[in-house]
């Protein structure tokens, strides 16, 4: 299955749905181009749905970890939800969860945002 991704800006975030598989480089370059786009001093906060996502390697983690990384750059964050088991696994193995907040919902990842 090809990666696809979508991002749609909510009032204190943006919400990064991904789908399919993410295991070459170039396969991010229009998500990383359109992440990059967002203006500078602006404070930049992300969830990244991964409901849709079936797989990864370390090109997919290293793309989560650039978009945590422009998240706080800017004083923002980045939270992860609705992570598929096999993504999860993934995630404790490299140690990430303990990086990323990972949330169940969408729902719960917003309100994160206001504390």
């Amino acid at each position: 299955m090809e990666f696809g991704y979508n991002i749609t800006k909510k009032d204190t975030y943006s919400l990064i749905k991904l789908n399919g598989n993410l295991i070459e480089k170039n396969q991010a370059n229009d998500l990383m181009y359109e992440i990059d786009a967002h203006p500078e001093g602006s404070r930049l906060n992300f969830i990244i749905d991964l409901s849709s996502f079936q797989y990864m390697n370390s090109t997919g983690l290293n793309v989560l970890l650039n978009i945590l990384s422009k998240a706080r750059k800017s004083g923002g964050e980045a939270v992860i939800c609705a992570v598929p088991e096999k993504i999860n696994s993934l995630l404790v193995i490299t140690k990430l969860n303990n990086v990323f907040s990972v949330l169940e919902n969408e729902e719960e990842a917003s309100k994160s945002f206001a504390n």
